[in-house]
């Protein structure tokens, strides 16, 4: 093979991992959209190749090359920073997080998704089970949901007194203002949908075999106790509004644009730069004379299917 060969395969095989790396989000869209394309009578194609497709994908691209360069200031300034999203079942806040977290090392932003509390849980101090999951130097922790159960869904679904949420109501603002005191950065997303879309993607998920695990029966309940959750957020946001830690609404209609709005506020709500590193060289792979690789058995071996 010629050098010129070499180089147009090396060449090749940069541009086919760079198209992997965008398929990767394009399958996630395409997932997305399926059923809805599916109930709706749309071409794919159409969907696929539109200018607002294309404007999707250039724009959250290059915002992700900005959350990289914001998890390496983190990691290299020993910055602590908790994100929690909140807002109603299906609101689109996995979807966010998702695309946040898409490109990042997991060992730098990580997500926290807490299950129902345990009975030994349940008897301890309300804050206790989310303490060990705050961030420490150098990392993002991004909060699936929060200590705002309490003000949510509990206090919804009957899972704790009225007591209860006044005690959780007087204590959380001190609380939050400990761990900004303490050096977290604390910044609070509410992604809000209105009755009529919060409708449509539940059937989306009843009709996509793929997203009816998403279906729990609190789920389903909430849409039946929609005005109670609307006057539950409006108590939660105007008592636990503070400016040590704000609430950031995210209109959240329109997923794409949720995405997009809420990682570009992310990214302004911390004055990173650029961390300069040193060029990395690969070095030269040591070869050995006695060294013999011994053969793999071929039952060892993964079915070649595909």
């Amino acid at each position: 093979m010629t050098d010129q060969s070499k180089k147009s395969a090396a060449e090749k095989r940069i541009a086919d991992e760079l198209i992997d790396s965008l398929d990767e989000e394009l399958e996630i869209e395409l997932e997305d959209d399926r059923v809805a394309r599916m109930l709706e009578g749309m071409d794919e194609s159409s969907v696929i190749d539109s200018p607002d497709r294309q404007f999707y994908f250039r724009e959250l691209f290059r915002l992700q090359r900005e959350l990289v360069k914001l998890q390496d200031w983190v990691a290299h300034n020993k910055i602590k920073v908790a994100v929690i999203f909140e807002g109603r079942d299906a609101a689109g806040k996995g979807g966010a997080i998702k695309r946040i977290t898409q490109r990042l090392n997991p060992r730098v932003c990580r997500v926290v998704a807490l299950p129902a509390p345990s009975e030994r849980e349940k008897s301890q101090w309300y804050f206790q089970r989310y303490v060990p999951h705050l961030p420490a130097a150098g990392e993002i922790v991004l909060f699936d949901r929060s200590w705002y159960n309490r003000s949510g869904v509990e206090r919804v679904m009957g899972f704790c007194s009225e007591s209860d949420v006044e005690e959780f109501f007087r204590s959380v603002p001190e609380f939050e203002k400990m761990l900004v005191r303490s050096g977290i950065v604390l910044i609070k997303y509410w992604f809000s949908i209105t009755d009529e879309e919060q409708h449509f993607r539940f059937q989306m998920r009843i009709q996509d075999p793929l997203k009816q695990w998403k279906l729990s029966p609190m789920d389903l309940e909430s849409r039946r106790r929609w005005e109670q959750y609307t006057k539950a957020k409006e108590d939660m946001l105007e008592r636990t509004h503070i400016p040590e830690a704000p609430w950031w609404i995210v209109e959240a209609v329109d997923k794409k644009k949720a995405r997009l709005n809420c990682i570009h506020h992310l990214l302004s709500q911390l004055p990173y730069k650029d961390v300069v590193r040193e060029t990395v060289q690969l070095p030269a792979r040591v070869r050995n004379p006695d060294y013999f690789r011994d053969p793999v058995p071929d039952d060892m071996y993964v079915p070649d299917v595909y």
